[in-house]
């Protein structure tokens, strides 16, 4: 069963234009030497580099910490954090009865062969059965590199959706960045093609106050939503204040009814060291129940809701250690309190 998302408090201002601040209410000392392992005078090495970290508790910004030559007006890279932000586009086009998750995809590539019954269901869980390669060491074969930099990089979602089936649709998980980039080329042309960055802005980044946030699109017009949507870590965590608040914003709906929880309703997976997964949204970092949007080298934005928390956190962290770096996130949280 799924935790409970937590309300707004009343009283509590929405952060649309500035973050409301709090004091912490945590287990200090704990909290305190946490933070002290990333981002003192001798940071601890088996957390890589830390660059900025946002706690926000009930709503209010209690605690935040930045590196030497960051700041809050830093851009920090999203990576597959992206993938998320393109979860709640394909969630507003939805609750526009704009597009069906549950409809095949229409993808020219696929018109002719088994795979035009792959669904937008498929894709947001990494279920779709295409083979591609995510590797992201050079010396590998990496179909991500590829893509991103690659021979796709002029039109990520077609050299995505060029590859054959290695599965059939919903019988294997495979995490991949390019089934994200065939995500966001449908959702780009639901949402009027050419249209589609005034689209982001009008629907989802204006009304959070997200200003920093910078997408970037391929030469064939697609949101590259596997991986590139820049912005301010405090904009990071209004994006996931989003997602605790089940899709509500200043008491209006912009994600439909129940998507949230789709996105944090587990997938299939066969056995796999990599984690949980649900819909664009990694599952239990930060403990049962917790939900993130996770990136490369080690950007992370958490939601708790039993204790009604979003951490926030960028670095650079090798993939060797980044376990590490998970657990601190699970530690950091521990030190809140569960519920109200």
């Amino acid at each position: 069963m799924l935790p409970t998302l937590p309300v707004q408090t009343a009283g509590t201002p929405w952060p649309t234009q500035e973050w409301p601040l709090g004091a912490i209410e945590a287990d200090g000392a704990r909290f305190t030497a946490l933070i002290a392992r990333a981002f003192g005078e001798m940071p601890a090495p088996e957390l890589g580099e830390t660059h900025a970290f946002v706690a926000i508790h009930r709503g209010r910004l209690v605690a935040e910490h930045y590196a030497r030559n960051f700041g809050p007006e830093v851009t920090c890279p999203s990576w597959s954090k992206a993938k998320s932000i393109t979860q709640a586009l394909v969630g507003i086009l939805v609750g526009d009865g704009r597009i069906d998750i549950h409809a095949p995809v229409f993808a020219p590539e696929w018109q002719n062969d088994s795979r035009r019954v792959i669904t937008l269901d498929s894709l947001l869980r990494m279920s779709s059965g295409l083979a591609f390669i995510e590797e992201y060491l050079p010396d590998r074969p990496s179909d991500v590199i590829e893509m991103l930099w690659g021979r796709g990089k002029d039109d990520v979602a077609h050299f995505a959706a060029s590859f054959p089936l290695a599965h059939a649709p919903d019988s294997f998980w495979s995490y991949s960045s390019g089934t994200s980039n065939i995500v966001a080329r449908a959702a780009g042309a639901a949402a009027g093609g050419g249209e589609f960055e005034r689209f982001m802005r009008r629907r989802l980044f204006e009304p959070l106050g997200m200003i920093s946030a910078n997408p970037k699109f391929d030469t064939a017009g697609t949101f590259i939503g596997s991986s590139f949507c820049f912005a301010v870590p405090r904009d990071f965590a209004r994006f996931g204040l989003l997602y605790l608040r089940d899709g509500i914003w200043e008491g209006k709906r912009l994600l439909p009814e129940g998507w949230v929880n789709y996105a944090r309703t587990p997938t299939f997976q066969q056995q796999t060291d990599q984690g949980r997964y649900g819909a664009h949204f990694w599952l239990d970092i930060a403990g049962p129940g917790s939900f993130s949007a996770n990136g490369y080298q080690g950007q992370f934005t958490v939601i708790v809701p039993e204790r009604d928390l979003v951490l926030v956190r960028h670095g650079v962290t090798d993939a060797a250690i980044m376990q590490n770096v998970k657990d601190w996130l699970r530690a950091v949280a521990e030190c809140f309190p569960v519920g109200s």
